[in-house]
């Protein structure tokens, strides 16, 4: 395999960084209303407001994109491909939970979503690791915000039954 040039590497940070957004803005738009739906739920006294959310989850993709392309320099699509197939499948995976929570309002579904994005990140946390160490440490960040998540949708999810059966 070749070298990768600097030109390369940067045009790959940049197609990387836009596949974490892409699959940010997919979540997205199911979270248009969020914030009014999001208020108007029972919640436990430890949840963040709702503001907190869109700068946490620009920082873990930014930090996401930039985990990837460390993987992908050290030998690309090619000889990465088990270890990038496993971050897109979370990606898709996060952003279905935004689409079972906020636009199809279901609690549980979403609970087992991001049960199953928990063993998708650990599982990439440690392929990316054996990588590139500093490629899986980028995505504990994004490992304890999800955790967080997972303990926040099921308190929400139980404490407004009627919305979130």
């Amino acid at each position: 395999m070749t070298a990768i040039t600097t030109k390369q590497k940067f045009l790959g940070l940049a197609a990387w960084l836009v596949v974490s957004f892409a699959a940010s803005a997919v979540g997205a738009v199911a979270t248009i209303c969020a914030s009014e739906f999001y208020g108007e739920l029972m919640q436990p006294a430890w949840a963040p407001p709702a503001a907190v959310f869109g700068p946490v989850w620009t920082v873990l993709y930014a930090l996401m994109g930039i985990a990837v392309w460390l993987v992908w320099q050290s030998g690309g699509l090619q000889k990465q491909r088990v270890d990038i197939a496993l971050f897109l499948a979370q990606l898709a995976v996060n952003a279905l939970w935004s689409w079972l929570f906020f636009a199809w309002s279901l609690g549980a579904l979403a609970f087992i979503d991001i049960l199953f994005l928990i063993a998708l990140v650990v599982a990439t946390i440690v392929c990316f690791w054996r990588v590139r160490p500093l490629a899986g440490l980028l995505l504990v960040p994004y490992l304890l915000w999800i955790s967080f998540a997972a303990a926040l949708n099921y308190s929400i999810w139980h404490l407004n039954p009627q919305v979130l059966g």
